[in-house]
């Protein structure tokens, strides 16, 4: 991909520094004549006294010289012969910190003593050198502060300080060097806001000041005089716009502000600038669009905007920039097609469009652009061929990247001329035909065809790509290339690292020859019709990182050669004919994190040296095999694994208790075996515990109570076993649905719901005859039905690897390719928001009126299945008009295998609380921001949820993860509670009316929302949500995020808040749209006379109490969900009242 905007150190800033510095040390003082004395003498011996020297260019500094005018880097003056003047020790490797007595060369005009290993602070007695007009320090190790003292520095004109580790802020009196022309501090650690006097320097030309913290707005004066030249503010976290003065700053040839958190609209001054010819403004947060152009005669050379929220078309106007050589306009939104227009610039190289919702064809003039380098086009709605003689028209392009659209047709073999070639990329298209040859592309580094529908035909292709010995990437996955693997493939560049064959009915064998490709990394061959053995050679393969061959048709056993690959991190081997015994030199892969060696028929015991991998972390399934022994004890070495799956086998004897050691376990399947004895007592330690299944083994003895504290699991299998006693009734043993316990007669329940004889019936043995016939009978007729159920349930249950979701289950049935087709294939201009576990689209299912909102879940993110699990039931188990409503969920698996999750919901047109607080112009069709009123009605809404969670669901609910994004709003902007991947539930207590279940580690929630109590490890509680609810009023009232950058040191939104209510003073602090154009009424709006606004005045007081008294630092403090409902419904009734 093309570099995103920002340059590193931009050939222009280059030519500018150096002319800076060549004046610089041109530079001669002029100053009144001293007497001549021992005082720089003095100050040079003390300098070296303080720094150590190692490449001994200070050796011949020393006491019994006089002559230091001639010693290394030290010049004097040629009126006052006795004054040093300049120190000029750049690259003398000098070490220690800058002695204070450097501020006794009271004539010193420079300072170069760059690229060295200098520590410690800048001495402000650098202050003292007033004569000093060039101070550079750069590439050192400093720390510590900017010293304020520099500023007496009133003739400095150029200062460099980057490349160090400098803290603080930015000195504001630093402006008083009138001077200063060049102020260089990037890479550094300084925060805080640019000092706005420093656009109000006359003379300042380059201001770069990248790679820091630094926050705030841009000095608004910035751009006011006339010798700006260089901007360069990249990699901080600037907010708000670009400054008029700077946009239209007509001597400014340098503008880099990426990676920032500027927004709002680009000044359009920008573009017709005449002297520009660098803008930079990659990945921020502008919108609006890219204005006509009519500067025809535009320096401009690079031009930067992607990664941003722009959107309408490109502008055909676009040509007028004729001198442009380099435009990225990736990630953004534009729409339309792309304009002819842009190929009428002259001396366009790289062309980078990835990543909108561009339509339509390609201008067939745009591939006659000689001098393209680089084209990006991937990923839009683009449709058409490329044309036959593209390697002719594009000679010099080195990167091509169409992937991610409709393109058609035949790949063009002219492309194998355009010898430039580095990058290929035409992924996930209608390609067909057979691929040519590629043989005349020797700097060829990536070709990837995968997902399309491609042939390989006789694979002589394969064979002309021997010639590109720079090949590292090989993507041909998911076309239909069919025919044997050659063994030219061998022949391939021993640079490849990455080989994706999946999914292509490929069949034969293996080349014995593939281990010649010692550099690979990733090998993908699943799904395919490969046969015979394993080739011992893959055991060769030094560098391999992932290897899947899972759902071929290899037979034999796993060659102990493949122990060799120490790298490893994931092997998949499911659903072979691989038979034999698991080799125990998969021990000796150290880094193995994923191994699935399930529905093979492998015999023989579980390998210790396999189950005492500490390195296992995501999954190990050896189910549906025919291993059989005892499990080993050593099991309890897989200490970090996520997933167990050992079902299906004929595997024996008791379950270790060691097992109990595998406190990371998420899921454990065993069933299918024939295990006996109890379950161990040190199951007690699987807290975070999902899914359990032990059924259909003879495992004897009682339902652990502990079961019970189980508040993680979701499915709990125990079936056909031989278990007795009663069935523990708290926890998950309170939802039938969850829990299978069928098959066991020697169970007895509490209560007569749970069908299982009573416990503690005792009676004569007539009366106990009567009993059995009246228990009998229903209990006959209920195995009868679960005989029949359970198989067919079970069997629905072992066609995939994951655990099913019991709870999603709804009338309405979405298949994958339903929620492709509402989705438009899950297109970006679909795409609503996206967080850690899933992305959201707006979707319209076919003759369904209304749209929906489809959440996928990203099951590779670690916990995401069980915020799937979690949602579902959640959102299963309540009704409640403040509650998203969820219509169906989908689990299944896509094209390609990969299992597959969503939740098709209620979509909410209004968007998010987030949105309407921050918003982006027109995202939600804004015509006026969120008054108070929608504000106090928001807030009464989410009190209903959360009142309705913590009081009146059974069990209780904790929504864990409460903050604006997860607040949504329907059409009548009524605010509905969503995302409770989170969720925790609260069981039943016999000593408290609520006890909560245990946590997971850490914080539960959004950073700036979690109690603080989570922090130190505390349970969850309805308490916590309650201090979430109150920051998020606090927020609403201030227009402030709780993260923003000026809750430090201590203070944070709720002291913000509460010192000015207090004070009375809150006005201060109001968001200015709660109270629309409030700084512009006359100041006697809040005079006591003023009865409404008098009134809507207490309704802010009332509700900036709440959001204070919820968010209190300590839970027994905060006040309970219903009491907090109350009294904001009360603050709604008096705003309503008022009539406003």
């Amino acid at each position: 991909m093309a570099p995103v905007g920002s340059l590193s150190f931009p050939v222009q800033v280059t030519i500018l520094l150096a002319c800076f510095l060549s004046t610089a040390f041109s530079l001669v003082p002029t100053s009144p004549l001293y007497n001549a004395s021992d005082t720089d003498f003095q100050a040079l011996l003390c300098l070296k006294l303080h720094l150590s020297d190692n490449s001994g260019a200070m050796a011949t500094w020393r006491n019994d010289s006089s002559q230091y005018c001639q010693w290394p880097g030290v010049t004097c003056s040629k009126s006052h012969t006795s004054r040093v003047t300049e120190l000029n020790l750049e690259s003398f490797n000098l070490h220690g910190l800058i002695p204070p007595c450097i501020g006794n060369l009271t004539f010193l005009t420079i300072i170069h003593l760059p690229f060295n290993q200098l520590t410690g602070n800048i001495p402000p007695e650098l202050g003292h050198l007033s004569r000093l007009t060039y101070l550079n320090l750069t590439s050192n190790g400093l720390t510590g502060m900017i010293p304020e003292a520099l500023s007496s520095c009133s003739n400095l004109q150029i200062i460099d300080l980057s490349n160090n580790s400098l803290d603080g802020e930015i000195p504001s009196s630093m402006n008083k060097c009138s001077n200063l022309q060049v102020i260089c501090l990037f890479d550094n650690k300084l925060q805080g806001v640019i000092p706005e006097g420093l656009g109000t320097l006359s003379n300042l030309s380059v201001l770069y000041l990248s790679n820091n913290n630094l926050s705030g707005n841009i000095p608004f004066s910035l751009g006011s005089n006339s010798f700006l030249n260089v901007v360069i503010l990249t990699n901080n976290s600037l907010t708000g716009g670009i400054p008029p003065l700077l946009a239209s700053s007509s001597s400014l040839i340098l503008l880099d502000l990426t990676n920032n958190r500027l927004g709002g609209e680009i000044p359009f001054a920008l573009f017709n600038s005449s002297s520009l010819k660098l803008i930079s403004l990659a990945v921020n947060n502008f919108v609006g669009y890219i204005p006509s152009i009519s500067n025809i005669s535009s320096p401009l050379v690079y031009l930067s905007l992607s990664q941003n929220n722009l959107s309408g078309s490109i502008p055909s106007s676009i040509e007028n920039l004729s001198s442009l050589e380099m435009l990225y306009l990736s990630q953004n939104n534009f729409q339309g097609t792309i304009p002819s227009s842009l190929s009428r610039i002259p001396n366009l190289q790289e062309l980078d469009l990835t990543y909108n919702n561009l339509s339509g064809t390609v201008p067939a003039s745009l591939y006659n652009m000689s001098n393209l380098v680089y084209l990006g086009m991937g990923t839009n709605k683009l449709i058409g061929e490329i044309p036959d003689n593209i390697g002719y028209t594009l000679p010099n392009i080195k990167t091509l990247i169409l992937q991610g659209n409709q393109f058609q047709g035949q790949i063009p073999t002219s492309l194998g001329i355009a010898k430039n070639l580095q990058v290929i990329n035409l992924r996930d298209n209608a390609f067909h035909g057979i691929i040519p040859s590629f043989g005349n592309l020797p700097d060829l580094i990536e070709l990837n065809l995968g997902m399309n529908r491609l042939e390989a035909g006789d694979w002589s292709f394969l064979s002309s790509l021997i010639t590109s010995r720079q090949l590292v990437h090989l993507c041909l996955d998911k076309n239909i290339l069919k025919g044997t693997l050659p063994s030219s493939i061998a022949k391939l560049s021993t640079s490849l690292q990455v080989l994706l064959l999946t999914g292509n009915e490929i069949s034969g064998t293996i080349p014995q020859e593939i281990e010649k490709l010692t550099n690979l990394t990733l090998l993908y061959m699943e799904k395919n019709l490969l046969t015979g053995n394993l080739p011992n050679s893959l055991g060769n393969l030094p560098n391999l990182f992932v290897l899947s061959l899972s759902q071929n048709k290899f037979s034999g056993q796993i060659p102990p050669s493949i122990g060799n690959l120490s790298h490893l991190s994931e092997l998949y081997l499911q659903e072979n004919n691989l038979s034999g015994p698991i080799p125990s030199s998969l021990g000796n892969c150290k880094n193995l994190e994923a191994l699935n060696l399930s529905c093979n028929s492998f015999d023989s015991s579980i390998p210790k040296e396999l189950v005492t991998l500490s390195s296992l972390s995501e999954w190990l399934d050896l189910s549906h095999n025919q291993l059989n022994g005892e499990i080993p004890s050593e099991i309890g070495g897989s200490i970090n694994l996520d997933l167990l799956n050992i079902s299906n086998n004929q595997l024996s004897g008791q379950i270790p208790s060691t097992l109990g050691d595998c406190v990371h376990l998420s899921s454990l399947r065993m069933e299918g075996n024939l295990l006996d004895g109890r379950i161990p007592d040190s199951f007690i330690n699987l807290r975070g515990i999902v899914e359990l299944d032990l059924s259909q083994n003879n495992l004897s003895g009682k339902i652990p109570e502990f079961m019970e504290s189980f508040g993680s699991m979701k499915l709990l299998n125990l079936s056909f076993n031989d278990f007795e006693g009663p069935v523990p009734t708290g926890g998950i043993f309170q939802n039938a649905s969850e829990v299978f316990i069928q098959g066991n007669k020697k169970l007895c329940g509490r209560y007569p719901s749970l069908q299982l004889p009573l416990c503690n019936a005792k009676a004569s043995k007539g009366k106990h005859t009567t009993k059995i016939l009246k228990i009998v009978g229903p209990i006959a007729i209920y195995l009868a039905l679960t005989s029949c159920l359970v198989p067919i349930l079970l069997k629905k249950r072992n066609e995939v690897n994951q655990a099913s979701d019991p709870s999603c289950k709804e009338l309405k049935k979405f298949t994958y390719a339903d929620l492709v087709k509402a989705t438009n294939g899950f297109a970006l201009a679909n795409l609503v928001g996206s967080g850690k576990y899933g992305s959201v689209y707006k979707g319209r299912f076919e003759f369904e009126k209304q749209p929906v909102a489809i959440k996928v879940f990203k099951l590779d993110q670690l916990g995401a299945p069980k915020s799937f699990l979690a949602e579902c039931e959640a959102l299963r188990n309540t009704r409640h008009r403040n509650l998203v409503r969820v219509i169906t969920a989908c689990s299944t698996c896509d094209p390609t295998g990969r299992e597959f999750k969503a939740l098709i919901l209620e979509y909410m047109a209004n968007g998010s609380l987030e949105s309407w607080l921050y918003p982006k112009v027109n995202k939600y069709g804004l015509r006026k921001p969120l008054s108070l009123g929608y504000r106090i009605k928001i807030a009464v809404d989410i009190a209903s949820a959360l009142d309705y969670l913590h009081n009146y669901c059974i069990p209780p609910m904790v929504h864990c993860d409460l903050k604006p994004n997860n607040i949504l709003l329907d059409d009548d902007m009524g605010a509905r509670l969503g995302d409770f991947g989170l969720v925790k539930f609260l069981q039943s207590s016999s000593s408290s009316k609520f006890n909560s279940s245990t946590s997971l580690a850490g914080p539960r929630g959004s950073i700036g929302y979690i109690a603080p109590e989570y922090g130190y490890g505390s349970k969850v509680s309805i308490e916590g949500d309650v201090y979430s609810y109150g920051i998020i009023i606090l927020e609403m009232l201030t227009g402030k995020r709780p993260t923003d950058e000026m809750f430090s040191n201590g203070l944070n939104i709720h002291k913000y808040v509460e010192s000015t209510f207090f004070s009375h003073t809150i006005s201060e602090i109001l968001d200015p749209n709660v109270i629309p154009n409030f700084e512009e009424e006359d100041e006697n709006n809040f005079d006591p006379e003023n009865h409404v606004m008098t009134g809507i005045l207490g309704c802010i007081m009332q509700l900036a109490k709440l959001g204070i008294s919820c968010s209190m630092e300590t839970p027994k403090d905060r006040p309970a969900m219903q009491d907090v409902y109350a009294e904001v419904m009360t603050i709604k009734e008096a705003f309503s009242a008022l009539r406003v």
